[in-house]
């Protein structure tokens, strides 16, 4: 492929991204949506070539599901399984996380939505377990242990079998406020 050809390409698929977004963005009614009941809180960031947009659903009487959908800004990028070791195989990857704490608990298994294959990637033996390229959705029931502030950690790592690798995101928080029949996410 042509330099020219791929950076017209490269520039279609980010402002298809960039409008997808946009809309979402306004059916939610902006970055940042609160609400109780039927209504899913909802933020979301963009860091190392991946946007992570966060909901909390079915929140009632302090247990609820929070969503994370991580979708690669680059056509042709993966995530890494939410099994993968927390150092990667072999040092290469990063698993896709999400963890809570201070007044919410975990209260299930995080699962992703996406079914998991296998590559290889020179100079690693092992076979890597990766999501098929693009958005990839997990969820998480949880708890709330009274009403406070939680942290909510997302971790991942994105890669290109052509274009390499984005810098892993570790730890990246999101804060989170709930009460028995509310959750909100805060910008702090």
């Amino acid at each position: 492929m042509n330099v020219s050809l791929h950076l017209l390409l490269s520039r279609a698929a980010r402002v298809t991204v960039a409008l997808l977004s946009c809309s979402v963005l306004a059916a939610c009614g902006g970055q940042h949506t609160e609400g109780a009941g039927n209504s899913a809180p909802t933020t979301s960031f963009t860091e190392q070539g991946v946007t992570v947009t966060l909901s909390v659903s079915g929140w009632h009487a302090s247990k609820g599901t929070l969503t994370a959908v991580f979708t690669p800004e680059r056509r042709g990028f993966h995530l890494y399984s939410t099994d993968l070791p927390a150092g990667g195989v072999e040092g290469v990857g990063r698993p896709t996380a999400m963890s809570v704490s201070g007044s919410v608990e975990a209260d299930g298994k995080l699962t992703a939505s996406a079914e998991v294959r296998s590559i290889t990637v020179p100079g690693v033996e092992t076979p890597l377990p990766v999501y098929p390229d693009g958005p990839v959705t997990t969820t998480l029931p949880v708890r709330a242990d009274g009403n406070g502030d939680a942290t909510v950690l997302i971790g991942y790592a994105s890669c290109s079998t052509q274009d390499g690798c984005t810098i892993p995101v570790s730890d990246r928080p999101v804060h989170l406020h709930v009460t028995g029949d509310r959750a909100a996410f805060n910008p702090r």
